[in-house]
């Protein structure tokens, strides 16, 4: 069969990714074109543009790029056209992928949706909008099969593609030796991938590192980013950078600073006490704080429905404050075993099998019914 795969970021490349090879193990004819990065195009995915190409971020910066949007979006309804795929495979990347899969309908062509949109947290009649455009969903977190039941909509719940990122991690054994790096008093600090959260995020991690003398420090860094977007930080004597090594640095951790997204989750489920911090332009906060619908904006606190990390946003994530929780993970033995009580009772809630697997499977099933 011939699929069509869009992702457009790197979680979204990374699980897609991981989905064609268990696509590809059930379908030993299977053609895959689509958009994606390098985990999609090393599983056999022919790309027609690279995700870096079309990270936008936040109202700004989406409205100052409408126009090169809408050249992508052109550009991919007239491959999709070309490509005469079985189906359009969507993967997270609510914007574009919505628009694609009202044109893909309309087109006739069948529709999956892998990581829906987060419409339970803001907007939420866009699941009406889903229902209409999108022949299936698979949801990746246990709270959206009753949220989507809610608007008459049956979706397939086939477990969390980072808790098999996850699983699937080899350690390397010679990552301290090779940063030069004592996990005794490591600190994690993951400031995001994304430019727009690098500049608010980082001049806020060196004001944290600078009250954490005797702390080493290491930085998740990405190598596609300019390099003087953390100019704050290597200034700093204790502040190592670790490129494209997330889960190495998480598996050595002793606590992280973690913005808000992903990689909260990723975080708890290498079981590494965190403080979830997030910062961005005024007239975003205020636009988000308007149209969200969820208590929390960590997945780690979401999926737990309760406070299990403590969050920190916009005014609230500043040094003094962030300093004082990390103090608390680092040296309050209770706080960071209830802590990690309540990461393992996550992990329990998550370990559905593999949700790659789970979902390639219950994809072909369905166009094997077609």
């Amino acid at each position: 069969m011939r699929y069509y795969i869009i992702a457009g970021e790197r979680s979204g490349d990374l699980h897609g990714g991981n989905l064609v090879k268990a696509l590809r193990q059930h379908d030993a004819s299977a053609t895959l074109r689509g958009l994606g990065g390098e985990y999609m195009k090393s599983a056999g995915v022919d790309l027609m543009v690279h995700y870096k190409d079309m990270a936008f971020m936040g109202f700004v910066e989406v409205i100052t790029n409408l126009n090169k949007i809408s050249d992508y979006i052109k550009q991919c309804k007239r491959d999709i056209l070309q490509f005469k795929p079985d189906v359009v495979i969507l993967i997270d990347y609510g914007g574009f992928n919505r628009r694609i899969a009202r044109f893909a309908k309309k087109a006739g062509v069948k529709v999956f949706y892998y990581i829906p949109p987060k419409v339970w947290a803001w907007y939420q009649s866009r699941a009406l909008e889903l229902k209409q455009n999108v022949d299936q969903l698979f949801v990746i977190l246990p709270f959206e099969k009753p949220f989507f039941k809610k608007f008459d909509v049956d979706v397939d719940y086939v477990g969390n593609p980072v808790l098999d990122a996850v699983k699937a991690h080899i350690g390397d054994s010679s990552f301290l030796t090779k940063h030069n790096l004592d996990e005794t008093s490591l600190v994690a600090l993951l400031p995001g991938s994304r430019k727009q959260e690098l500049k608010t995020i980082i001049p806020l991690m060196a004001g944290v590192v600078k009250n954490f003398p005797k702390n080493q420090f290491a930085v998740a860094a990405v190598s596609n980013l300019d390099a003087n977007l953390y100019t704050a930080l290597r200034e700093l004597p204790n502040v190592k950078f670790v490129f494209e090594d997330t889960y190495n640095l998480l598996q050595h951790a002793k606590a992280g600073i973690v913005t808000s997204g992903t990689a909260t989750l990723e975080t708890a489920l290498f079981r590494v006490p965190q403080v979830v911090v997030y910062r961005t332009n005024y007239i975003t906060y205020r636009i988000v704080k308007w149209l969200i619908n969820v208590p929390y904006i960590s997945l780690v606190n979401l999926i737990a429905d309760k406070e299990v990390v403590k969050e920190l946003i916009q005014g609230d994530a500043n040094a003094e404050k962030v300093s004082n929780e990390l103090d608390r993970l680092l040296n309050n033995d209770d706080y960071r075993m209830q802590m990690l009580d309540n990461y393992d009772s996550i992990i329990k809630i998550l370990d559905t099998g593999s949700a790659s697997e789970n979902t390639a499977k219950l994809m072909i099933g369905y166009l094997q019914k077609r």
